[in-house]
């Protein structure tokens, strides 16, 4: 696991681009503390930082080709390097180290920009060509590892794993980009390919990016395909059939990322993906399993009985740590780390469980990705309410009434969910999906936006109008209704939210993160299958629940899922209250000139007497501007 950065373009003297790549690399060092290497040559600069997990003496990167024109820098892991490796030196290819690095790179030597379709993992990487001058961007399938770009003006592009490397390159301008922060205030997150900055972009998940003499050209090389034809009504037989051939991947996935030369462990929460992947570490001889899990002081969000039950089932070295709201001195810290603004409240337990974690291991395995594969939110069960005919009176007396009853202190009290439900229920159906992951309605938005801030957006326009996820939305009519919603997850919501999250707080804390539901065969294979194997009448993730009823107690497979999420709404009220006070306060309002005071202050006024529960749209107009304090 590394951190990669670097240019090509630039045609300024030797020394001024070893100094900037140099500066580029020590603004990542957390996401490699073990070594540092750069490559520059007339118009190129690779530079890496390196958290060594195979081949720990030997992995120095850059790392150059046989005949030293073509060089790689290379973030993640490459599960299937040694298959790989043993098929290029069929093909006359001579390794000098035990890396998956120098596996990358002979893959490009041998099948040109084909080989972008072999590697099989997570990853990140960079290649530069020398005879054709040419340079080489790729991203795993499912957008693990991060990668940002941008072409400057004078022709250079330049590149980093976090925006904080391309920042360091002083050429590249800091200018904010209105639509960015128009869907992060929608969403708490920044699809890609945007970024907070104007002209700095994400490079799509599964995609590749060639750079050669002033060309730039991106290519998608995976995607997820609908399935060919109808699978129809399946019989017990056939179901029986399909949770084999599931639990025969998620084995082969686990066992792939037990690959390391250094510990590793895992992250347990007691939910089923977790829980999943610790049992069948065990299965696979995995010794010793060490495990680590997060609680807090509240007990109406803490999870830890359900952990621990999973800990003493497959016996494992179990670790715990309770958040405590002194954590929050960790805000400040925990958002610059994004770079960019998020929403998730859950950057603390991610970054303290991982914390945690490094104190024993190097490499961990979780369970993200499931909720968006297995139909696993409650979302998926409200779009199933909501397209029931016989609800439909109920869903227009609803929402008046609904409207009249404060909000919970519980963490998923009833009216909380109907609330919410019922805000859905305002909005088209393509759209309601979206707003029950939403946080700020068009309305709102009116009124909280200052004139200056709606023009430079053009106006205020319907999600599913919006170039970056109106792809995504019509590729949803290639599916049934519940993959189509899986789809749509998995191309937003889990790539630029959850897998950021879960990256950036893991490399924070120097830890590498495997996710094993995440192989594209997993994936691929779930895809193929109907929406009704995943989400059965209301219970969510049924083929996944099914599969591991031969593994896991029943009370971690069919209890009620909790969320990996933080009280909050009762923080800002009291522990965070003084910070957002501070940040938000009318005289710094207005001198940002995004927003309207005077929403800002009735929802503060209404959340700190118990009104209501603004928690969500507090907390990111509060990241914001502690955002835009350190970087503009």
């Amino acid at each position: 696991m590394c951190g990669i950065c670097g240019f090509s373009g630039q045609r300024s003297s030797r020394n001024d681009a070893e100094a900037v790549l140099t500066a580029m690399c020590r603004s990542i060092t957390h996401r490699g503390p073990d070594d540092e290497g750069t490559y520059v040559a007339q118009g190129v600069g690779l530079g890496a930082r390196r958290l060594s997990i195979l081949d720990v003496q030997g992995g120095h990167q850059p790392l150059s080709g046989e005949d030293g024109t073509t060089w790689a820098a290379h973030n993640g892991e490459i599960y299937n390097f040694l298959e790989l490796r043993e098929e290029l030196q069929g093909h006359g290819h001579r390794f000098s180290t035990r890396t998956d690095t120098e596996v990358v790179l002979h893959a490009y030597e041998q099948w040109g920009m084909g080989f972008a379709g072999k590697l099989h993992g997570m990853f990140a990487s960079a290649i530069w060509d020398g005879r054709k001058e040419k340079l080489i961007l790729i991203r795993d399938r499912l957008g693990i590892k991060p990668l940002y770009y941008t072409l400057l003006q004078d022709g250079t592009l330049v590149f980093g794993s976090e925006l904080k490397a391309l920042l360091a390159y002083p050429q590249v301008p800091r200018e904010l980009d209105p639509q960015a922060l128009d869907l992060f205030l929608t969403l708490e997150y920044i699809p890609s390919p945007h970024s907070i900055y104007r002209g700095i972009y994400k490079l799509p998940a599964g995609s590749t990016l060639e750079y050669s003499r002033g060309r730039l050209e991106i290519k998608t090389y995976w995607q997820i395909d609908p399935p060919a034809e109808p699978m129809g009504r399946l019989g017990a037989a056939q179901v029986s059939t399909l949770t084999d051939e599931l639990y025969a991947l998620l084995k082969d996935s686990v066992r792939m990322r037990l690959i390391s030369d250094v510990p590793l462990g895992a992250f347990l929460s007691g939910g089923i993906d977790s829980s999943a992947i610790v049992g069948i570490m065990r299965e696979l001889g995995a010794s010793p399993l060490k495990t680590f899990s997060i609680g807090f002081e509240d007990r109406t969000y803490d999870e830890l009985e359900h952990a621990r039950r999973i800990a003493r089932a497959f016996d494992t070295e179990h670790e715990e740590f309770v958040l405590q709201p002194q954590a929050l001195e960790l805000t400040e810290k925990l958002v610059r780390h994004l770079d960019e603004p998020l929403g998730d409240f859950s950057i603390f337990p991610t970054f303290l469980v991982s914390e945690m974690a490094r104190k024993h291991v190097t490499v961990i395995l979780s369970g993200d990705g499931g909720d968006e594969l297995f139909a696993g939110y409650e979302h998926y069960q409200a779009q199933n309410l909501s397209r029931n005919p016989w609800l439909a009176p109920a869903h227009r007396l609803l929402p008046p009434l609904v409207r009249r009853f404060p909000p919970s202190p519980k963490k998923k009290g009833v009216w909380n969910k109907l609330q919410r439900y019922c805000q859905g229920l305002e909005y088209a159906t393509d759209l309601r999906h979206f707003r029950w992951m939403m946080f700020l309605s068009d309305r709102e938005k009116s009124q909280l936006y200052s004139g200056d801030f709606q023009q430079a957006l053009g106006g205020i326009r319907p999600l599913n109008t919006r170039p970056p996820l109106q792809e995504a939305f019509a590729a949803m009519a290639d599916f049934d209704d519940v993959s189509g919603e899986c789809y749509l997850d998995l191309r937003t919501y889990l790539v630029d939210n959850i897998l950021v999250k879960v990256d950036r707080m893991s490399m924070a804390a120097s830890l590498e993160t495997r996710v094993p539901l995440l192989d594209h065969r997993i994936v691929e294979f779930l895809f193929r299958l109907p929406g009704d194997l995943k989400l059965k009448g209301m219970t969510t993730k049924w083929i996944f629940k099914k599969t591991m009823e031969r593994l896991l107690p029943r009370e971690n497979i069919y209890r009620r899922k909790e969320g990996f999420s933080i009280p909050i709404k009762h923080w800002l009220r009291h522990e965070l209250k003084g910070l957002m006070l501070d940040y938000l306060n009318e005289e710094r309002i207005r001198d940002g000139g995004h927003f309207r005071y005077p929403p800002i202050q009735r929802m503060i006024d209404l959340h700190l007497s118990g009104k209501a529960n603004f928690s969500h749209q507090l907390w990111a107009l509060l990241v914001f501007e502690i955002w835009r304090d350190t970087y503009t």
